[in-house]
């Protein structure tokens, strides 16, 4: 699993992973951290470490092919990038619709 793919496993799952497993998942992928500094930083070998990356990946990906989250957003995501289109051209051409079309927007883009 490539890095891009793991940050996007972990941003729908992350949560479901233990709070060392996140701690760890954390420091290495979003700080960039290497196995060693981050052995040092926890008092742990880098073995360790290593056990506790791979352990979320495949965790990750356990998650991702029993729920299929990130399937559906993939599918989900260019219909609300559509949706957030279209009411924006609605706005323009209905400006008398302009406050329920910006609530609608603010929905769409949360």
């Amino acid at each position: 699993m490539d890095k891009f793919s793991f940050i996007a496993l972990w941003d729908v799952y992350g949560e479901l992973l233990t709070a060392v497993q996140q701690e760890i998942a954390d420091l290495y992928f979003n700080k960039d951290l290497t196995v060693s500094e981050i052995a040092v930083e926890k008092g742990i070998s880098r073995q360790a470490v290593s056990d506790c990356l791979k352990g979320c990946k495949k965790q990750l990906e356990e998650y991702e092919q029993k729920l299929h989250f990130m399937k559906k957003l993939d599918e989900a995501l260019p219909k609300i990038a559509y949706a957030a289109f279209w009411a924006d051209e609605f706005k323009s051409a209905h400006p008398e619709f302009t406050e329920e079309i910006s609530k609608l927007e603010q929905i769409l883009i949360k």
